[in-house]
């Protein structure tokens, strides 16, 4: 579906449209330009129609209701019939969100074969799931399922629409938002209802991570935000939960798709930060490649991950896989040892919200103190070996 509005009758077909579209999103059939799903919306084309047959919507059209929107929506991302966890974080979420507002929690459960997952959105807080179970679905392409979304969403008017920052929730929420010509805040650290104007505060860093912006939506539905891993804690689930499916027909016709999905490859990940209990992390304080050796042993000793700063990995001293903070992994362990790591804004973005944080560093006045449970100020070379011997004999003598 283009975003494009061409006026056919005044159209001459000059072709200065097609040949300046950069995303091949223009063409001339029988002497007319007609727009395909590839425009983006970026209005290059506007300036270069001779007689004005070119544009485009009206970002918020006049006769709009705001009002008429309501409810949160969260989109629940599945594989081979699993959901994801990140999806049940964004769920517990929702349903604080919609308590606040005093409305319905609704699911968003789109695949071949999954009303099991539609099933355990109900245990997981959901009020109503919106179920698309269609084998044109069984595999997640952005065009099927940003159309059938991009329906519902204008058909059911959501207050507050979330999906998960995972690799295809930014794909999808970029492609809905540009279809419904709403606002999306990519990459959100905190959400919450703004009690005077009831509005979705966004927060989110910005600037390289140096400040925390928060983001209003406040003339344009629905308000859409994405959210990292393990940002919000995940919710227990109630199988005694009661709640609607929804039966959502599905027309889509394969042949009209034009992405295929041939096969998936998966590779084993041997970092697995996401789900990690307990992290050790090194910073520029760790000197080098070598300065992360001490800090191995220590996380091996306790069952848990590696991990690193921005600053370590730009060095390269250690891979991008490990690195903690906006910009890479965002994480909830229940022991996060900070080691050398200064803790910029950045940084502090991705690991805040460890159970308890452990900070070593020489600087007594480092930011990272701020929001340590414990804090050692001293050499990390002379305490870490300390408390890997520590933890050593007392994880022996259990």
């Amino acid at each position: 579906m283009s975003l494009l509005i061409i006026d056919g009758e005044l159209c001459i077909g000059c072709g200065a449209c097609v040949e300046v579209c950069p995303f091949a999103a223009l063409d001339l059939v029988d002497g007319i330009a007609v727009a395909n799903d590839n425009c983006t919306a970026c209005s290059a084309c506007l300036s270069e129609c001779p007689v004005g047959a070119l544009s485009l919507p009206e970002s918020k059209p006049a006769d709009v209701d705001l009002s008429s929107y309501q409810g949160v929506w969260v989109w629940i991302e599945q594989f081979q019939g699993r959901a994801s966890d990140i999806s049940w974080e964004m769920m517990g979420q929702g349903r604080v969100l919609a308590d606040q507002l005093g409305t319905i929690l609704t699911a968003c459960v789109l695949g071949d074969g999954v009303e099991d997952v539609a099933r355990e959105a109900i245990a997981y807080g959901a009020d109503r799931v919106f179920l698309a179970d269609h084998p044109t679905l069984r595999h997640y392409r952005t065009q099927p399922y940003a159309r059938l979304l991009t329906d519902l969403v204008r058909e059911n008017k959501p207050e507050i629409f979330l999906l998960g920052a995972s690799s295809r929730g930014r794909d999808l929420a970029g492609a809905v938002a540009t279809h419904l010509y709403t606002g999306l805040t990519a990459d959100c650290t905190g959400l919450e209802i703004d009690p005077d104007t009831r509005l979705l505060r966004q927060t989110r860093p910005a600037y390289g991570g140096n400040i925390m912006a928060t983001i209003l939506t406040p003339h344009h539905r629905p308000q859409m935000a994405t959210v990292r891993h393990r940002v919000f804690e995940m919710p227990q689930p109630n199988s005694e939960r009661a709640g609607q499916i929804v039966r959502v027909p599905v027309t889509l016709d394969e042949a009209q798709i034009a992405c295929q999905v041939v096969e998936f490859l998966q590779e084993a990940e041997d970092v697995n930060l996401a789900d990690a209990r307990v992290i050790v992390a090194g910073g520029r304080g760790v000197g080098g490649p070598e300065g992360f050796e001490p800090l191995a042993e220590l996380a091996r000793v306790l069952g848990g991950t590696l991990g690193a700063s921005r600053a370590a990995v730009d060095e390269g001293w250690i891979p991008y896989a490990y690195q903690v903070g906006q910009t890479g992994r965002t994480v909830r362990p229940d022991l996060y040892i900070a080691c050398g790591i200064s803790g910029a804004i950045q940084h502090r973005a991705g690991m805040s919200t460890s159970q308890v944080i452990v900070a070593i560093n020489e600087d007594p006045e480092a930011p990272i103190f701020e929001i340590a449970t414990y804090g050692i100020v001293g050499n990390l070379f002379e305490i870490v070996p300390a408390l890997t011997e520590q933890f050593r004999i007392k994880l022996a003598a259990r």
